[in-house]
């Protein structure tokens, strides 16, 4: 097959017979196939507790996040919505979605590790792991009043199921923290359950921790104006509605204009 003309090193050189030559360019897919597979078996075996190994590696050329960030716009239509992390209200033209354990240690993008922020915070954030004690209540309370929505509004929860083809791939994880009838308390401890392990093995793997530096304003986010004090829990301010988020006591809207005017648009 082969025979060596030259020793020397890293420069020692070999001569392929031009069959094997053939056959090699003729099944080259094949035989890259199977260097990759055994590659990704020997890192998965030295990384046990590292995800998506293989994502990492080849990773998509395109994360498709569209669904996602239609099924947040859609709720941001009807209350105002405010980011975790500076705790800033989100202007339509001004979002991106965050991981908040980081895409680059799970390697997917599961809808229950997915959030709003603006594009600078986020960008600001990185691949660093959100300090846990200060971001997780704000996290779960957010990722509540979402819950909430969905299941007061059939246009919120038929775009949470489109979203769920694509981004919720764990059946059991979807009965647990998705069902009907959750109150706050149940739905923060199941997501805890969901996010903290995999948080946890991030920091051990060398993901650092990372705090917001507040003071800082970006172009698009919204101000108070002169009849607001500024001051609001993560997630929605009061509006006009009848159902209360027991996680901040904030409202939500009711039926009416406002819903129909965002199903029309479906």
């Amino acid at each position: 097959m082969y025979y060596f003309t030259e020793y020397d090193g890293l420069d020692t050189r070999i001569r392929i017979v031009p069959e094997w030559m053939e056959y090699l360019k003729k099944n080259q897919e094949i035989l890259r196939g199977w260097i990759q597979y055994h590659m990704i078996v020997y890192l998965q075996r030295r990384n046990p507790s590292v995800p998506g190994i293989s994502d990492k590696l080849y990773p998509p050329q395109e994360r498709k996040l569209e669904k996602v960030k239609k099924y947040w716009k859609l709720l941001s239509e009807l209350a105002p919505i405010h980011e975790i992390y500076g705790e800033n209200r989100l202007a339509p033209e001004n979002i991106s979605i965050d991981h908040f354990v980081p895409w680059s240690y799970v390697a997917h993008d599961e809808f229950w590790n997915l959030h709003l922020t603006t594009r600078a915070i986020n960008s600001s954030k990185s691949n660093h792991l959100p300090e846990w004690e200060l971001y997780f209540p704000r996290f779960a309370g957010l990722e509540y009043l979402s819950y909430q929505i969905m299941w007061k509004y059939e246009a919120v929860r038929n775009e949470f199921k489109r979203c769920a083809r694509e981004h919720l791939n764990n059946p059991e994880i979807g009965r647990r923290l998705y069902r009907e009838g959750l109150g706050a308390e149940e739905f923060t401890q199941k997501l805890r359950e969901v996010v903290y392990p995999i948080y946890c093995s991030a920091k051990t793997c060398g993901f650092s921790s990372w705090e917001y530096e507040s003071g800082e304003h970006e172009s698009g986010e919204y101000e108070p104006g002169e009849h607001e004090s500024g001051e609001h829990e993560p997630g929605l301010r009061p509006v006009s509605g009848d159902l209360l988020c027991p996680v901040n006591g904030c409202a939500f809207p009711e039926d009416g204009e406002t819903l129909f005017k965002v199903a029309e648009r479906e």
